[in-house]
């Protein structure tokens, strides 16, 4: 092994390859990202485009250890690694992955996603999170949001992820704006408003209705008083407006409260801002926390 070189890290998704090499501390070193996710290859793939992927690092570092997570994971992916159920922290997480092993020699490790069984109606799920959980650290007892298409809330508690639940804002925010009546006629290209986005914010605080606050984005224009420039920002603040206000009804935080915000979907900024109106003092977390506990998980699976 090459200097302080000391794993790759996969994180492999449905329309996506992000390959990270790393150094033991968990620094990165470089990077490597294609189109080729799983949803544009076909069962029996996987390996050998992985291979081709990795071939420059493997040449130049020899065998190292590969970390593989995410939707590879799944059931529509290279190999599917069940959930491990909560609570579970590294050690948990690192007893339900599955280890293989590359044409090279490499260590192949898929790491596991998380299930909750006490989410109802039915258990929830998450795979790549976690992870990000882990990496951050579970030391401290905290409230855990990972924004993104489907966010989560995330639980630590006695250094394991407790519990978390899952919310499809970005999704239900995508149905909205590309094929709904309701967002149709928002400014193209896209406007970003910073004030009709805390407006969206400040009627989703003040209005559980989601079903009839949502016609207000057709209503708003009608009546002159919503412009095309605000009307996408405005519908983004009232539904991560709703996440928010759920969230605080199931239990995961009170007015006054605190959480961490991990991950970095590119939405970061949006829920300090919805954590603003909503009461909720929050911090940052760290950026590399997917690399960072893809490798306690590895070292747990390889000591």
């Amino acid at each position: 092994m090459a200097g302080e070189t000391a794993a790759i890290v996969v994180d492999w998704g449905t329309t996506s390859l992000r390959a990270t090499l790393v150094d033991a501390r968990g620094n990165e070193l470089e990077n490597i990202e294609t189109s080729q996710g799983i949803s544009s290859l076909n069962k029996g793939d996987h390996e050998e485009v992985l291979t081709a992927v990795l071939a420059p690092w493997f040449s130049a570092h020899g065998a190292l250890p590969v970390a593989a997570l995410g939707m590879v994971t799944s059931r529509n992916g290279w190999i599917e690694v069940p959930y491990v159920p909560c609570p579970a922290g590294p050690a948990e997480l690192a007893a339900g992955a599955i280890r293989r092993s590359l044409p090279n020699g490499s260590d192949l490790v898929f790491l596991p996603g998380l299930t909750d069984p006490l989410r109802k109606p039915f258990p929830d799920v998450m795979r790549g999170e976690e992870t990000q959980v882990a990496g951050h650290g579970l030391a401290d007892d905290a409230t855990i949001i990972i924004p993104g298409t489907h966010s989560k809330w995330a639980k630590v508690k006695n250094r394991r992820i407790d519990s978390f639940q899952t919310f499809v804002t970005g999704e239900v925010f995508a149905l909205l704006l590309n094929n709904s009546f309701i967002a149709r006629g928002a400014a193209q290209p896209p406007v970003d408003d910073p004030e009709a986005y805390r407006w969206g914010l400040e009627e989703a605080k003040n209005s559980g209705a989601m079903l009839s606050l949502l016609f207000s984005a057709r209503t708003g224009g009608l009546a002159g008083k919503l412009s095309a420039e605000q009307l996408r920002s405005y519908v983004h603040g009232m539904v991560i407006g709703q996440e928010f206000r759920q969230a605080r009804e199931d239990g995961w935080y009170s007015e006054g409260g605190e959480a961490i915000i991990i991950g970095n979907d590119g939405l970061n900024d949006l829920y300090v801002a919805a954590a603003n109106v909503f009461d909720l003092e929050v911090t940052m977390g760290k950026d590399d926390v997917l690399i960072r506990g893809a490798l306690n998980v590895i070292r747990h699976t390889l000591s």
